[in-house]
């Protein structure tokens, strides 16, 4: 019999008053924002200075709708399309789950576009400084969906496999373990040394790519072993939804660092 890792009986919800129940996740959601805010204000005191202390704390707002409002709207157009378009008041219950991560990319590109736009920024500035703060809230993202026991991997016969409780009786790779690691901590850790050059920070753009390019592959990776979602499966060629939504995030990030471009 191959060995397993028991799931963590880990409540979903850490504690509940009357109808209110606070997640897991919301707390990842939320702390994921409070340390990427402060995080920020570090990044801008060195050059290019992509924003104020006052402008940074102003775009939480911006960043807080442009990820909830991008991962709902991707979710819904990416992954179950024809059934919001029969359950249109459906797309409202955010609280029953349902987001996505390419979405919460897109929608936080859109706000900072027009954040930037609004403050008379350089766009590709801001977005560097988001972007080497993300990681943090990719990778507690994941371990929320851990914690969850959602999102979990394809069935294996590693050590290291985990029999989550809507998963089945066969264990699984913890795949949102990985993602936590390829596209929070790792990616995290090439920003940060990145961060220390000032040649790099003074080029705009090039470590927004590094971020588009790290996600990218860190998510077509683990796709391969990541369950995919049941009501769509496997895809032409038999990738999945998630490596195809890749694919564009990796080429954009390519194109930001190979770009030529005005230094600031």
């Amino acid at each position: 019999m191959m060995p397993v890792i028991a799931f963590p009986n880990i409540d979903p919800v850490i504690v509940q008053f009357g109808p209110l129940a606070i997640r897991w996740y919301a707390l990842a959601f939320i702390a994921g924002l409070l340390i990427g805010w402060k995080y920020i204000q570090k990044l801008i005191t060195k050059p290019p200075h992509a924003m104020d202390n006052a402008q940074v704390d102003d775009f939480v707002v911006w960043a807080t709708l442009g990820v909830v409002l991008g991962g709902r709207l991707g979710y819904v157009g990416f992954y179950n399309l024809s059934y919001y378009l029969e359950n249109p008041l459906n797309i409202l219950t955010v609280w029953q789950g349902g987001m996505s991560f390419h979405g919460g990319i897109i929608g936080m590109i859109a706000a900072m576009w027009l954040f930037s736009k609004k403050r008379s920024l350089n766009f590709l500035a801001v977005w560097d400084v988001v972007a080497a703060a993300a990681p943090i809230g990719l990778f507690l993202g994941r371990i929320a969906n851990f914690i969850n026991g959602e999102l979990f991997g394809r069935v294996t016969d590693v050590p290291w496999g985990v029999v989550f409780p809507h998963g089945g009786p066969s264990p699984r790779h913890p795949s949102q373990i990985y993602e936590a690691l390829l596209e929070g901590l790792v990616l995290f850790i090439v920003i940060y040394f990145l961060m220390k050059n000032e040649t790099i920070r003074r080029r705009p753009g090039i470590i927004s790519g590094v971020f588009l390019v790290g996600y990218g592959l860190s998510r077509a990776i683990v796709e391969f072993y990541r369950q995919p979602d049941a009501h769509i499966g496997f895809l032409s060629g038999g990738a999945t939804m998630g490596q195809m939504l890749s694919v564009p995030l990796f080429l954009l990030g390519i194109y930001l660092i190979w770009r030529p471009g005005p230094r600031v």
